[in-house]
């Protein structure tokens, strides 16, 4: 029994390449420019200064990770906590951004940005509590 068609089916198609599914390198580069440009204009200092501790953040714990699995993880317990350092400090950090971010205003009323720095703070320093003490 052959399939049926529907009148979907017989339409032709056609297709044109469009400037949303263009993969070249330059429209890559293009993207990335507007982006850069874009972040440069609207994003305040502040958070600036916080996505560069993040991705500070985030280079040291891929550096503890390869050096972890290429040379050695002898004292075991010291990688695990400095890499839970580095992983706890992120979500702390990235919590305070969103918290301090004027875009999220709506999402944090009762929370100003005194009060996000004394809980991230807080956080920090009961983090590298447990993080020292997991040192032995």
């Amino acid at each position: 029994m052959a399939p049926k068609s529907t009148a979907a089916a017989k339409q032709p198609t056609t297709s044109t390449p469009s400037a949303l599914h263009e993969t070249s390198p330059a429209a890559a580069g293009n993207a990335v420019q507007s982006l850069l440009k874009a972040y440069n204009e609207t994003t305040s200092p502040r958070l600036k200064l916080i996505d560069a501790f993040l991705v500070f953040l985030m280079i040291a714990g891929v550096l503890q990770f390869v050096y972890c699995v290429l040379v050695t993880n002898f004292p075991f317990n010291a990688f695990l906590a400095g890499f839970g350092s580095c992983v706890g400090q992120f979500v702390l950090t990235a919590s305070l951004r969103s918290q301090v971010n004027p875009a999220n205003r709506n999402e944090f009323k009762d929370v100003s940005p005194e009060r996000a720095f004394a809980d991230f703070a807080l956080g920090s320093v009961v983090l590298h509590f447990f993080v020292y003490n997991f040192l032995g």
